[in-house]
């Protein structure tokens, strides 16, 4: 059984995804503050924490940090920051994962699978993904295909980051649009996107023609294919 730290101030969201989750056989303790959320923590063994930013008594990424001083739990935030900037700070910091409100629970169970799945793998703690001969080490921000690295720019780099924290799940191109506005909120167009993954998958695929990690998913948009790596 997988065991879940979930904490989260609203009530309602809280409960809510605590009860979609124990229907999934998942075990979840909720904590509505970091100062409880720290003393469970202490006391009991969890897999993975669910943690909100913005919390009564302090700062989900500061708790973030506090936590990878000593342990190497899985982390998901939950917030309702959804600029990227906040995404990749809190992927930078040491979580594993990140998620805006609202969200669906099945997405939210999809994710907390697959970063458990990771978790066990044998770069655990080194914050390393791994997809065929491609690996990204998320702290360093580098790249690297067959064992060479690759150098992207910034805007194609926070393009797989956004597919990868979306592992499996399809993001239309609006979807990926909005949260490729950068700090400087430069605006980015439909056509540009489009040369941003033909950029990205010339220098990550081994076959740009044919795709195995960035894919096509006509009439929808794309997705980053993790399956067949962490099955």
């Amino acid at each position: 059984m997988i065991n879940i730290l979930m904490i989260e101030d609203d009530s309602t969201i809280a409960f809510g995804v605590k009860y979609a989750l124990e229907q999934e056989g998942f075990n979840i303790d909720i904590c509505n503050d970091l100062e409880s959320g720290r003393n469970i923590l202490n006391a009991k063994t969890f897999d993975i924490i669910l943690l909100d930013v913005m919390l009564p008594d302090g700062n989900g990424y500061d708790f973030c940090k506090e936590i990878r001083k000593s342990k190497d739990i899985p982390i998901i935030f939950l917030t309702a920051c959804d600029e990227e900037i906040n995404i990749v700070m809190g992927l930078d910091i040491g979580g594993d994962d990140y998620m805006t409100k609202p969200f669906r629970v099945r997405e939210l169970i999809s994710r907390i699978k697959a970063v458990v799945r990771r978790n066990k793998g044998e770069d655990k703690g080194k914050k390393v993904l791994r997809y065929g001969d491609l690996s990204v080490h998320t702290l360093e921000a580098r790249v690297f295909k067959g064992g060479e690295e690759i150098f992207l720019t910034s805007a194609e780099y926070k393009l797989m980051l956004i597919l990868i924290q979306n592992e499996n799940i399809v993001l239309s191109r609006n979807q990926i649009l909005e949260k490729l506005w950068d700090v400087t909120y430069d605006f980015i167009n439909d056509n540009t996107l489009t040369v941003y993954i033909k950029r990205l998958r010339e220098k990550i695929e081994i076959d740009a023609s044919n795709p195995k990690h960035i894919i096509t998913v006509r009439g929808m948009g794309y997705k980053w294919n993790g399956s067949e790596y962490n099955d």
